[in-house]
């Protein structure tokens, strides 16, 4: 049988971070949370948090702490029938979901929000490149998942989102300034551009799509999307920017194409588990919804 006030106190370990702050939401102390842990690990014989500044959770403790909500979304459920189990409850629900950083700040929120209004349940929203979100769900710490991959996560389904379009954009000045003869490959190895971050392949998928080559260009290293926009329209750098976040900024001339036309379209998608895939049902119509809004 599972010490479910254990497993609880590990669950709540790994999403506040520390003893002392799952203790406080449990009404207990710290040591009396760190015994319920110790003592479920040494019955199961692994260890299940990784003990640091924040605390988080192993691989088995990451698998311990998706049975936990999935085991409060049942609850959730079952309190909404039988009120009176709720008395004292642990409360809110928290989900933990996988998305990159471009759809958090374009379209994925529309769905989140109504969905949480519904439901009540808190969203832990972990960011992490589109081409590795899916490694959340392999690893079993997420429930849910917005990624570039269309084959399904073993265990998951899969429902197909949509194109988010990106474009290569600078500011007039920085175009005038670092490409006077037009948008080549030589040019672009002096260019100084702006990259999300080390797993951020756009800029150079981009550059390989148009000039066949990919030099190696100056980059300035900036993991924030509304920062890119933000360093591109100061003319920091060149860089990839979402469509929907651009088109505003180009209209009004702040931004251009570097090479007007030569768009980089990257599929999404959304996996669920399939464990959990019932009680994601109305987010999943929220988030496909919200997706035909804004993508391709």
């Amino acid at each position: 049988m599972i010490d479910y006030p254990a497993a609880r106190a590990v669950a709540l370990i790994h999403r506040t971070g520390s003893f002392e702050a799952a203790a406080r939401k449990l009404g207990i102390t710290p040591s009396a949370v760190s015994q319920r842990v110790r003592q479920l690990e040494e019955r199961l014989g692994t260890v299940l948090l990784e003990r640091g500044t924040p605390c988080t959770a192993t691989a088995e403790g990451a698998w311990l702490c998706r049975h936990m909500e999935q085991v409060e979304m049942l609850e959730h459920g079952l309190f909404g029938l039988l009120p009176g189990l709720a008395e004292g409850a642990p409360q809110p629900v928290t989900l933990d979901i996988a998305i990159n950083s471009d759809s958090l700040a374009t379209w994925f929120l529309a769905a989140a929000a109504p969905f949480a209004a519904e439901t009540g349940f808190m969203l832990n929203l972990v960011t992490d490149d589109e081409e590795h979100t899916a490694d959340w769900l392999r690893r079993g710490r997420v429930l849910a998942a917005v990624t570039t991959l269309e084959r399904p996560v073993q265990g998951c389904q899969v429902k197909p989102l949509g194109r988010l379009r990106y474009l290569a954009a600078a500011s007039p000045d920085y175009l005038a300034r670092h490409f006077p003869d037009g948008v080549t490959a030589g040019a672009l190895a002096r260019a100084p551009a702006l990259t999300f971050g080390q797993k951020d392949r756009l800029q150079r998928d981009w550059v390989q799509r148009n000039f066949g080559t990919v030099p190696d260009f100056p980059t300035h290293w900036l993991p924030s999307t509304e920062g890119m926009i933000e360093a591109t329209l100061l003319g920091l750098g060149w860089g990839m920017g979402p469509e929907p976040l651009l088109r505003a900024h180009m209209k009004a001339g702040r931004i251009a194409e570097m090479v007007p036309g030569a768009v980089l379209d990257r599929p999404l998608h959304w996996q669920v588990s399939r464990l959990a895939a019932g009680r994601f049902d109305r987010l999943t119509r929220l988030v496909t919804a919200a997706a035909r809004q804004s993508l391709i």
